[in-house]
């Protein structure tokens, strides 16, 4: 049974095919520099058992999760441009990750890990501020997260108590 391809194009999809979903430049940039610092971490990991996601970097004994999102794949509010061919099926699919997006924040919040998604367009130093500044935080204090708003790029917030 011949099966056609979702990809508009021969090229469309050798592009697509192409994109990795782990080890990729902005991750391996931000692992670099924690690495630097001495960090030790797990990678492309499920921390919650029966949970069919994984995060990008993981600090299993600070109970902190980093999600570096792909400034297409995952709709950024500052550089995202949607494609005019297929655009129906770009639409729902980004919209679908999205959704997917907060609801792991919510599972993963849920659960009492502290959730840091960091743009891939995000310098590395910066990326690397934000999560040391989660790995720091201590118990005592409300676990930071990062905010997503629609018109500005992310920043470090806090969640406010239960």
């Amino acid at each position: 049974m011949i099966q056609t391809s979702w990809a508009s194009s021969d090229g469309s999809r050798n592009t697509m095919r192409a994109n990795r979903s782990r080890d990729t430049g902005p991750e391996l940039a931000i692992r670099r520099l924690l690495h630097s610092r001495g960090r030790r971490y797990r990678v492309n990991f499920k921390p919650i058992q029966g949970l069919r996601r994984s995060a990008d970097v993981v600090f299993t004994k600070q109970r902190v999760v980093v999600f570096i999102d792909g400034c297409f794949w995952h709709g950024c509010p500052v550089h995202y441009v949607a494609p005019k061919v297929n655009a129906a099926f770009w639409s729902a699919k980004i919209d679908a990750n999205r959704a997917r997006d907060a609801d792991t924040t919510d599972r993963f919040l849920a659960e009492g890990w502290c959730v840091v998604r960091i743009w891939e367009h995000e310098a590395p130093d910066i990326a690397v501020a934000l999560i040391e500044c989660a790995l720091s935080g201590g118990r005592a204090t409300p676990s930071p997260v990062l905010v997503q708003e629609a018109s500005s790029p992310p920043r470090l917030g806090r969640q406010p108590p239960p």
